[in-house]
Order: C-alpha cells, then structure tokens, then sequence
C-alpha cells in the first residue's frame, strides 16, 4: 500500500479521534473542547492518549497548567483544520438538502377529489415552492402504495387500512340521486329506492370489474343495497354527470359532484330523506418518520382545516 493510501486510511479509522484532537488544540484546552464536544475531559483525554499510541508518536504537550501540540502535533493540526471544515461544510449541506422543500412527491388518488381538493390545494405550494415535484396518479381501483412506491393514497375513510397513517383532507361525503327536470317528467319521481328498478339508471363500473357498483341507501339506522340497471355504464364520475344531465336517466353520486348543476336546476335531487353518508377523504400513508420537508408541505397543504 502506498503511503497517501495508507494516511487516507488512517484518517478514516481515525476521525473522530482526530477531530477531537483538533478541538483540543483549536480550544487550547481539555476543559473548553470537552463542553463543546459534549463530552467529559476525563473521556477526551482517554481518546487523544489512544490515538497518540496508535500513531505512535506524541501529539500534544501537557502540564497543570498548559496545553500546547508538539511539532508532530502542530503540522498534524494544520493539514486537519481544511479536511475537518470541508467535512463540516458537506454536512451542512446534506442537512440543508434534507429539511429544503425539494424532491418528487407520488400520490395515489381517486379522480373526484383530485381534480376538487388535492389539485387546488397544491397549485398554491407548488407555485410557491418550485423545487417539489408532482406526481398525482388518478386510479379509483385501491392500490399498494407500498408496493407500488406511493409516498401517499387518497380514498374515501371506510378504504383506509388500519395500519396506516390518516389524514382528514375532506368533509363526509353524502350520496344523492339526481336527475335532469326532462328525465324526470317524462318518469315521475322515485319516492323509495326499490322504485328504481322502473327507472333508467346510469351505472357507474370499476375498471376491475364490469359488474355496477349498487347504490346505498340509509334511513333511521336501515340500510339497502339496491342492484339497479340501465343501458349506460361508465367507469368515470364527469361521463355520468353529463349523461344525468343530458336527461339520459338517473346517477347516484357525491353531492359535491352534482353541486353546480343542482344549484343552475340541470338537475334534481331525488330521495333526499334515503341519501347515504360515506367517511371523507384522507391522504394515508405507512409512516410518521423521515419524511421530506417536500412532503411534510403536501400534507399540511392538503390537511382539512
């Protein structure tokens, strides 16, 4: 082994001891190096003794009443000092880096409250934090986002496993029928769920499974699942709503879904005293540790106030 190589090895063995021995010398004194290391004189004073006689060769002279490097000592504090602040200055960095809102954020969500809560709320801190990235997959089938290297889901409370780390990022979430006034005329108004079966009902299908999801309902503590069927079936909430509007037939969604078109009268809310009321939103995630400050940003950003 060269002798570079060979003082290159020794300093990595060595550096704590070696950064030790520099604060003695830069603070001329066991006492003061000690308070700054954290450490007691009487362990400092074990580690230079240790790292004299694996060196083998005396580092610093000392009395009662001084302190001061021998000349081996002294030219080894001199090629320390610039090694020690360069260590120093990358720490710093690295730690900067760490805490800085910087980095790829992946999010795994479902399409409604993506495009009403999750993009408007961080548009705002993207915009203001230019260093984070975002990735939003929107995908209504539950995924792992573990597995699948998510950073964070966002589904409704009742698919949130137990185990995970929930944040409320919306209100609950109630479910209306709703359908266009020229729909409704030419049929008559529902008055219980069962009469939905002589309706025209648009489905809404998952991507997994062709078959429609049925529609819930709740009244004084009962429930019904009801099957319900029509000749329009989608896997997208938008291509629901505007058949529903459009007077094709009647769609079950979230009443945030259908605000604007029942307040403008596209469309009408039927069985309002059988509307379901399903958990809220929340961002979930596997862990509370070493976390990002990018991320930290996107959950406080997100978090219901």
């Amino acid at each position: 082994m060269k002798n570079g190589d060979n003082a290159a090895s020794i300093m990595m063995s060595e550096l704590g001891a070696m950064a030790a021995f520099a604060a003695v010398v830069d603070a001329g004194s066991f006492t003061l190096a000690a308070a700054r290391l954290g450490t007691t004189q009487s362990a400092l004073s074990h580690t230079l003794k240790r790292l004299e006689s694996r060196l083998g060769v005396r580092l610093l002279n000392r009395t009662t009443r001084s302190l001061a490097p021998t000349e081996a000592g002294a030219q080894l504090f001199e090629q320390l000092q610039p090694l020690l602040e360069s260590v120093t200055t990358g720490l710093a960095d690295l730690l900067q880096t760490r805490d800085a809102p910087g980095g790829r954020v992946r999010i795994s969500s479902a399409d409604h409250i993506a495009e009403t809560v999750v993009w408007p709320r961080l548009a705002g801190l993207l915009a203001r934090h230019p260093g984070i990235h975002l990735e939003l997959d929107v995908d209504n089938q539950l995924v792992d986002i573990v597995a699948q290297r998510y950073d964070a889901g966002i589904r409704l409370g009742n698919n949130v496993a137990q185990d995970m780390v929930a944040v409320p990022i919306s209100p609950p979430q109630q479910l209306v029928v709703v359908g266009a006034p020229s729909y409704l005329r030419g049929r008559g108004l529902p008055r219980h769920p069962q009469e939905l079966s002589e309706h025209e009902c648009i489905l809404r299908r998952t991507q997994s499974s062709r078959a429609p999801h049925p529609w819930e309902f709740e009244q004084e503590g009962q429930r019904l699942r009801i099957t319900v069927s029509g000749r329009l079936g989608f896997n997208q909430p938008q291509l629901v709503l505007q058949a529903a509007v459009s007077g094709f037939g009647l769609a079950w969604l979230f009443r945030s879904q259908v605000a604007a078109p029942l307040e403008s009268g596209q469309l009408v809310s039927v069985l309002d005293d059988w509307s379901a009321t399903l958990p809220g939103y929340y961002l979930y995630y596997p862990s509370r540790r070493q976390h990002t400050r990018a991320f930290q940003l996107v959950v406080e950003a997100l978090k219901q106030v």
